[in-house]
């Protein structure tokens, strides 16, 4: 009977490590998910900081040229206070569709003032902008790449038991705007 109880015991003290093991295991792991969500959005808002300092020069570049322009200009004006306001995720991308929808037409506008693009300081200023834009879109797939996989997996059975402890909730995925996904209209 000793024998038994011995047994028991060492099967239950064995099958407890494995629970414990395991529970290590999905706390590591989603805290790693955490972290990575952390750091891709810091590595978006180091463009999106760098993006509103070069902006900041384009502006004074342009400002000379585009004396009649004054609505692109406040557009951007209002997209920087915007992204300099917000203060969570959801707010930043705002902030950002904002100011991709400002440089379109900022860029649009450019095409009518041929001395403008014929500055060197503003082309410079346009090729750095749009080189940060490429990255910032880089940084937001990956970023949306790790919320989509903290989301899966605080939602799976067991895991989904563990983040209801920790108090983990899904995390909102970076989105375009609205009239991003518009048709492009094209005319010859």
């Amino acid at each position: 009977m000793n024998t038994v109880l011995i047994v028991v015991v060492l099967i239950v003290g064995f099958l407890i490590i494995i629970l414990i093991g395991y529970f290590i295991s999905v706390y590591n792991s989603l805290i790693r998910l955490k972290n990575n969500i952390k750091k891709a959005w810091s590595n978006i808002d180091v463009l999106l900081k760098q993006r509103h300092d070069e902006l900041t020069k384009l502006i004074n570049t342009v400002k000379g040229y585009m004396k009649h322009e004054e609505k692109v200009l406040t557009e951007i004006t209002k997209a920087r206070t915007a992204f300099l306001d917000a203060q969570s995720v959801s707010d930043k991308a705002k902030a950002d569709n904002m100011m991709a929808g400002a440089l379109k037409s900022l860029f649009a506008v450019a095409e009518n003032y041929p001395d403008l693009k014929a500055n060197t300081s503003f082309l410079q200023f346009q090729d750095r902008v749009s080189d940060i834009e490429n990255q910032i879109a880089d940084r937001r797939e990956f970023y949306n790449d790790s919320v989509n996989t903290f989301n899966i997996r605080i939602e799976q059975i067991p895991d989904i038991f563990i983040a209801r402890m920790l108090g983990y909730t899904s995390k909102e995925l970076f989105k375009v705007a609205d009239s991003d996904r518009e048709d492009v209209e094209v005319s010859f």
